[in-house]
């Protein structure tokens, strides 16, 4: 797809990979061309709005830097696909008994598992780094989390709230997938949180002079950029072993409502809000994906749609203007306040009609309308 618009009023240009993009918006990634480190452009993704921190839906690549904000709370948060060795004619006509198997297997929101259910290599692994490197390191981190050993080991295997989401599907074939989309959870938040106030507090004398408080960033050599980029590393990591938790979680709990099955495929597991050092224009950066997922020639990606209506899976075609990215979703077209405000339960029935899902008021901000149209996104 060619790029839409071209922005150049920043110190480089912004590629926009859609029309529909708000004012907001504009104004936001604008700023982020601003920085004096930004490498040959930003690009923005077709599911492009405006985000806390930095606009989601964009590609930042940095030379000697990383913006906290920019990769934001939810780190590392992204998908994971599988397919099932069955069909849409082996599925019960009732679905409900297999959406309570899968709540009952996988808490939400800010619950936790009532013990560890992690392979303890994995747990070992993860806590080596965590307790030895980044709580030795900055403590205040750990004071951020009650219990924090505890609430990081039991949320291994837990969706948490917001836009993730566990759903049951078919491809063009009638066979079954499970897809889902979950990040860090609350140790992620917590490492988000502190190293985006430590970033403003150690730019003090200078955070006059960002085009924003929020663009406040590490150089490379500088007291806590090595932190955390170990920090955030972790974070990815561990959001990864969380979705894999996750997914072997739902297997099991599917058991039983449905006629026995084999995992014939797994697609996919990205992040799309996360780091990464790449190359790209001649030069190694560091490449910002906050909302995108990586669409390197032939990788697999999936770009999932809200509640009620299709995904997809993806493969890359590697576009080097859009530093081999793609979009990672729907993309909000208003906020959830405002998705609350306008629509109520009854809308929530017509939009979901004939998919098996909590269609009460805790979830309005996630109805289908709150969304955009992911035929026009794709």
């Amino acid at each position: 797809m060619p790029i839409q618009m071209f922005l150049n009023t920043g110190k480089v240009p912004v590629k926009i990979y859609t029309n529909d993009v708000a004012s907001h918006t504009i104004d936001q990634l604008k700023l982020i061309a601003e920085l004096p480190f930004i490498h040959s452009h930003v690009a923005a993704m077709p599911d492009v709005h405006k985000g806390i921190g930095a606009t989601i839906g964009s590609v930042i690549p940095t030379k000697g830097a990383i913006i906290p904000a920019a990769v934001g709370v939810d780190i590392g948060c992204g998908m994971n696909a599988t397919r099932l060795s069955i069909n849409a004619s082996q599925l019960p006509d009732n679905l409900k008994q297999v959406r309570l198997a899968i709540e009952e297997a996988v808490p939400v929101g800010f619950s936790k598992h009532k013990s560890i259910l992690a392979k303890n290599s994995t747990i070992k692994a993860l806590n080596t780094v965590l307790e030895e490197q980044i709580f030795t390191k900055h403590p205040a981190v750990m004071k951020m989390i009650k219990k924090p050993y505890q609430t990081w080991t039991q949320q291994l295997g837990t969706l948490g709230g917001g836009n993730h989401f566990i759903e049951i599907c078919l491809d063009e074939n009638k066979e079954v997938w499970v897809m889902l989309h979950s990040g860090s959870r609350g140790i992620g938040n917590v490492i988000g949180r502190y190293f985006i106030k430590l970033a403003k507090k150690d730019m003090e004398k200078h955070i006059a002079q960002l085009p924003h408080r929020d663009l406040a960033y590490f150089t490379e050599g500088a007291k806590h950029f090595d932190d955390y980029v170990e920090a955030v590393h972790w974070a990815q990591e561990y959001a990864s072993f969380n979705r894999r938790e996750m997914m072997r979680l739902i297997i099991e709990a599917l058991r039983k409502p449905l006629p026995p099955f084999d995992v014939t495929k797994e697609a996919i597991s990205c992040h799309h809000n996360y780091v990464a050092i790449e190359d790209h224009f001649g030069s190694q950066v560091f490449l910002t994906r906050k909302g995108a997922i990586r669409a390197g020639e032939g990788e697999l990606g999936i770009i999932p749609g809200s509640m009620g209506v299709k995904s997809y899976i993806v493969r890359g075609k590697g576009n080097p203007e859009s530093f081999c990215s793609c979009s990672h979703g729907a993309g909000r077209q208003m906020s959830r306040t405002e998705a609350k405000r306008r629509f109520n339960t009854n809308d929530m029935e017509t939009q979901t009609q004939g998919v098996e899902c909590r269609k009460d008021r805790g979830v309005i901000d996630e109805i289908p309308g709150a969304y955009k149209d992911i035929d026009k996104v794709m």
